[in-house]
């Protein structure tokens, strides 16, 4: 198992690691794999977490489902349930209390965007 140096760096590549990313008001933290909103935790899932960062790593760029479920999940084939948009609606009512639950948009031709002007 040597992909993570302690560094924080991968292997075969020289970028650091971000421990935070901004997504609109939300600041991600990668080591308590949740968001918070000033003083308060969102309470992400692990799944809902990954979403959400995947989507502000690049705010504005329009992934559809089968990118999110191979770059998040790391599935290559669509399942019968619908997840993403599942994992999705949860991040959304749980951003809901802080009026923010259009962070997460979706786009007209399918698949979603972080929407940090949405705010």
């Amino acid at each position: 198992m040597n992909a993570i140096l302690s560094a924080g760096r991968f292997t075969d590549s020289d970028e650091m690691i971000p421990r935070f990313r901004e997504a609109g008001d939300v600041m991600l933290d990668l080591f308590h794999r949740d968001g918070r909103v000033d003083d308060r935790w969102l309470g992400l899932h692990p799944r809902e977490f990954a979403l959400i960062w995947r989507l502000a790593e690049h705010p504005g760029e329009c992934m559809t489902q089968r990118q999110l479920l191979a770059e998040v999940w790391r599935i290559n084939f669509e399942p019968a349930a619908n997840s993403v948009a599942v994992h999705v609606a949860r991040v959304r009512a749980k951003l809901e209390p802080f009026g923010l639950a259009r962070l997460i948009a979706t786009h007209l031709d399918g698949g979603y965007f972080l929407d940090a002007s949405a705010i």
